[in-house]
């Protein structure tokens, strides 16, 4: 057994005595004939953070997107805190589930994608409150009160009361964050959130996600070909290429000592 594969297999059986608050069990996705996920097995656990790296069209986003019911699988479950998020169980029977039992679920999850999609004629303050007081049903004051502590936390307290248009594309996506950390999910999915940010604003929303991920609470599931970034926030890091998980362990393991090929020459995209 090689040096790392020993690495691998103790990192198993650390993440085994947790319950994972993420678990994907034998899961694969088609479209038509194309075949994007094959056989996924993955378990997270409570307050760990792995980071998807890999190709395009090699899987990341389609994981993501089932977690968040954009996507349906073709085939395998998926559980949410302990909860089958697209079955359910009639007696012994597993079953699709229905739309409320979709949200209820789902409910325990937050996403910021590319695009911030933050209301353009509402304040930064009400682009945060509005989802907990009509989705979660908490009082406007309670909503405020969650949406300034975590204003403040992405480093915007002092632009509650301005709108979408005056802000910066990295402040917009610090927004999202915080309009997301608002509704106080067990899980967090970032689906590549610098992509769409100039070069000199990514630095901003990478520093305000190290220090969420930092408090060690949120379970985080990060897109991302910001390799350092990886290196620097994940507890493990998982190389997705023609839909299949090709390697995986901790960072200092997988992008430093890959094993294939195949990880080496996507990595040297990055350290050329």
């Amino acid at each position: 057994m090689s040096e790392q594969a020993a690495k691998k297999l103790e990192h198993e059986n650390e993440t085994a005595i947790l319950k994972p608050i993420v678990s994907y069990k034998n899961v694969s996705k088609s479209f038509g004939e194309t075949t994007v996920l094959k056989n996924l097995d993955l378990d997270v656990a409570k307050g760990e953070k792995i980071a998807l790296i890999g190709p395009s069209g090699s899987g990341k986003t389609t994981i993501i997107r089932m977690l968040m019911t954009l996507e349906e699988p073709t085939s395998g479950t998926i559980e949410v805190d302990g909860e089958m998020l697209w079955h359910k169980y009639d007696g012994d029977q597993l079953v699709p589930a229905d739309e409320k039992h979709l949200r209820k679920v789902r409910g325990n999850i937050g996403m910021v994608f590319q695009q911030y999609n933050l209301f353009p004629h509402m304040t930064i303050l009400k682009n945060c409150t509005v989802a907990p007081i009509n989705v979660l049903g908490i009082s406007k004051e309670e909503a405020t009160e969650r949406a300034k502590e975590m204003l403040e936390k992405v480093g915007l307290a002092d632009k509650m009361e301005n709108y979408p248009s005056q802000l910066s594309g990295g402040q917009q996506q610090r927004v999202a964050i915080a309009r997301s950390l608002v509704m106080q999910p067990k899980v967090m999915l970032f689906d590549e959130v610098t992509a769409a940010l100039d070069p000199e604003l990514v630095g901003e929303v990478l520093e305000v996600i190290k220090d969420i991920a930092a408090d060690g609470e949120t379970t985080m599931i990060l897109i991302t070909h910001e390799i350092d970034f990886a290196r620097d926030v994940a507890d493990r890091v998982f190389f997705l290429d023609a839909g299949k998980i090709a390697e995986y362990g901790k960072p200092e393991d997988v992008l430093e000592n890959p094993e294939s090929e195949r990880l080496q020459s996507f990595l040297s995209r990055f350290n050329a």
